[in-house]
C-alpha cells in the first residue's frame, strides 16, 4: 500500500508578465527571471511533472498513475481520469496584467479540441497596492456587443473587477470571463486543459511589435453571459470551493495545534502550503512528513487519516 507523499520538481515558466516572488517563496535559487507560472502538479502533454525525491524519484506523475493507479487516485477518479489526471496546480504571479480570457466547459472543448473543458479557482496568496482580479460581467450584453466591445477596446468597462486581498477566493466555472490583475500572487487549481481563448489583450504587442492572437469568435460561444451580483467566493466553514472537478479547502493551524484534514471524497489529497513550516501526519501509520511554504504534496488516496500541524496555512484538494 502506498504510504507517503510525492514531490515533484516545479516547471517554472517565465513570461512577459511574470514577476520575481515566485522563486523566494518557494525558497528555489535561480537566476531565471520574469517567472510568471509554477506549475506545481501536471499531467499536460509536453509538462508532465516528475517526482524529484523519495524512492519515485524521477517517475512521472503518468507513470506513478500506470504504476498504482486507484491507489494513488482513488477508484472512481482512477475509472474516469486515467491513465491522466484530472487537475494541474499552479502558482502565479503577475508583474502585469494577464490577458482577458475564458475557458470552454467540457462539451465545447470535447468537440473544438478533443479534451477536457477548464474550471479553475484562484485563492490569493500576496498582493501589491492597487491589485484587482476581474471576473464575470457587471452588466447585460449580448454576443454581438461583446464583439463589437472587443473590437473599439471597451470590453474592460462591462467586466466586474474586485481590489484583491490575500485569502481572497474567486471561483471560475467555465464560461466566466477572468484576468488576474498586476500585483497578485496566487494558487490556481483547475482541470487538466490547456485551452484558452484570449478576448483582450490592452492591445499588447509581441516581441516583433505585432498585436498578440485573439481568439474573438472562438470565446463567442465559450461565454457565459449571465450576469451575478457577486464574483467572490465566499467560504463555508473551510470549503473554499467544491465542485464536480475539485473540492478545495483551507486550513489555518496555529503552532501546536494539530487539525484533521477531511474531505468527502475517495480521492488523491494535494497539499499546498502558503505560509509557515510544519507538518502533514498520517494518523493510522504515526508517520508525519515537513512540509513548508510553496511547497505541494501529493498524497495517494490510500492515506485516508491525514492531519496537519500548525504552525502552517494549506490548501487541501481533492477531485
Amino acid at each position: 500500500m502506498l504510504n507517503r507523499p510525492f514531490h515533484f520538481a516545479p516547471f517554472l515558466k517565465s513570461v512577459i508578465w511574470g514577476g520575481e516572488r515566485i522563486a523566494p517563496f518557494k525558497g528555489i535559487k535561480t537566476s531565471q527571471t520574469s517567472i510568471g507560472e509554477s506549475w506545481e502538479l501536471s499531467a499536460v502533454p509536453g509538462h508532465v511533472s516528475v517526482v524529484d525525491r523519495g524512492p519515485c524519484e524521477g517517475m512521472t506523475l503518468t507513470e506513478l498513475i500506470e504504476k498504482y493507479g486507484p491507489e494513488l487516485m482513488g477508484v472512481a477518479n482512477y475509472e474516469r481520469y486515467a491513465p491522466s489526471f484530472p487537475l494541474l496546480i499552479k502558482l502565479i504571479d503577475a508583474k502585469a496584467d494577464l490577458s482577458v480570457q475564458v475557458h470552454p466547459d467540457d462539451e465545447l472543448a470535447g468537440k473544438r479540441h478533443n479534451c477536457p473543458g477548464k474550471t479553475e479557482m484562484w485563492n490569493v496568496i500576496e498582493t501589491a497596492p492597487g491589485a484587482k482580479i476581474y471576473a464575470g460581467l457587471k452588466e447585460q450584453i449580448t454576443p454581438d456587443e461583446y464583439e463589437r466591445r472587443v473590437a473599439d477596446n471597451s470590453i474592460m468597462d462591462v467586466i466586474a473587477a474586485y481590489d484583491s486581498a490575500p485569502g481572497d477566493t474567486f471561483f471560475l466555472p467555465a464560461g466566466r470571463i477572468h484576468a488576474i490583475g498586476a500585483g497578485n500572487l496566487l494558487a490556481e487549481i483547475q482541470q487538466t486543459s490547456d485551452i484558452t481563448y484570449r478576448i483582450y489583450d490592452y492591445d499588447r504587442r509581441d516581441k516583433d511589435g505585432n498585436p498578440r492572437e485573439l481568439h474573438t469568435a472562438q470565446a463567442r460561444d465559450a461565454i457565459d453571459y449571465t450576469v451575478y451580483p457577486d464574483y467572490r467566493a465566499t467560504p463555508q466553514g473551510t470549503v473554499l470551493a467544491s465542485c464536480e472537478y475539485f473540492d478545495v479547502r483551507r486550513l489555518d493551524v496555529p503552532a501546536g495545534k494539530t487539525v484533521s484534514i477531511d474531505h468527502p471524497r475517495d480521492s488523491f489529497t494535494i497539499i499546498i502550503c502558503l505560509e509557515g513550516e510544519g507538518a502533514i501526519l498520517d494518523a493510522e501509520a504515526m508517520t508525519s512528513f515537513p512540509i513548508r511554504r510553496g511547497e505541494t504534496l501529493l498524497f495517494p488516496a490510500t492515506m485516508t487519516a491525514l492531519r496537519t500541524i500548525g504552525p502552517v496555512s494549506i490548501l487541501s484538494v481533492q477531485s
